[in-house]
């Protein structure tokens, strides 16, 4: 028998995927698979996940948010490990499963994903890192990292807005420099995210972005007045920031960004390396399953 390897983070969101392993394995028994389950679990190197791994194996399931699934791509790419991967979206932030038209419900996540064929799509890799979904920095790109993962469980999404306005007293002006072939630029931002995805906190920020042309979606926000800011958060909400004169918004497949300011860049949710970052756009670079063909 095919057997899949499933990988759960039982912490992910309000614990949502103990209440539907059974559902995971039953419906692809049904199917002819054996599911190999593994437990993400503090106590437990996530390296021993793929200590089984060999081709008998027809793909992995992550169930977890997008920090789980960032966490087990790289571990897929660094292990040289190139089976196709399929998502449930069972955590507090998943953005890049949305992006893809990934069902929320376990049920109907695994139909679609037994009914699929491998889809490759992009994916970025920032340093020696990879990300599926953005890579950012600047002011709040650290929001998800400093909050508390009871109170994400507890709340949800809400949980990031209240550490966010936490944070407004540390709001500045960041030096920023990035180059490009497309595009160049050495001056003030407040932020600068580099998009796979389209999504991030569940905005739709880089509404432009294809998962599948070989290009990374890159937004500066640039340093302005509270009085020009407030205009760019209502075009935010309508969807027309792209457009906004304080935003710089280009696409390119390889980037380079340079900043000596005291702050953390972020990788799908988790702390990602220091400056100076080299970011590229692999192209068809993960077998995704789940997508509609």
């Amino acid at each position: 028998m095919k057997k899949v390897k499933f990988i759960y983070n039982p912490f992910s969101g309000e614990n949502a995927i103990l209440n539907d392993i059974d559902t995971v394995i039953r419906l692809h028994q049904k199917k002819g698979y054996i599911v190999v389950p593994h437990r993400i679990s503090f106590d437990i190197e996530i390296e021993k996940a793929f200590a089984d791994i060999d081709n008998t194996y027809e793909y992995v399931i992550v169930a977890g948010g997008d920090g789980t699934v960032d966490t087990i791509v790289n571990l897929m790419k660094s292990m040289g490990i190139d089976l196709p991967l399929a998502i449930l979206p069972v955590g507090t932030a998943n953005d890049f499963a949305k992006f893809i038209g990934m069902s929320p419900n376990v049920e109907k996540a695994c139909e679609q994903i037994l009914n699929s064929t491998p889809v490759p799509v992009d994916i970025g890799r920032i340093n020696e890192k990879y990300f599926i979904n953005v890579a950012s920095a600047g002011l709040f790109t650290d929001v998800s990292q400093k909050t508390d993962v009871n109170l994400k469980n507890t709340i949800g999404k809400l949980a990031y807005y209240i550490k966010g306005l936490e944070q407004l007293p540390n709001f500045r002006k960041l030096k920023v420099e990035v180059e490009s072939d497309e595009f160049n630029f050495d001056g003030d931002m407040y932020l600068i995210l580099v998009f796979n995805g389209q999504t991030a906190g569940n905005f739709k920020l880089a509404y432009k972005a294809n998962a599948e042309d070989g290009q990374l979606d890159i937004l500066i926000i640039k340093a302005c007045s509270i009085r020009e800011l407030i205009p760019l958060f209502i075009r935010i909400f309508k969807g027309e920031h792209l457009e906004d004169p304080n935003v710089i918004y280009f696409k390119t497949n390889k980037l380079r960004v340079e900043c000596n300011e005291d702050i953390v860049t972020d990788i799908d949710g988790e702390k990602g390396p220091d400056f100076p970052l080299n970011i590229e756009c692999i192209k068809g670079g993960l077998k995704i399953l789940g997508i509609n063909n």
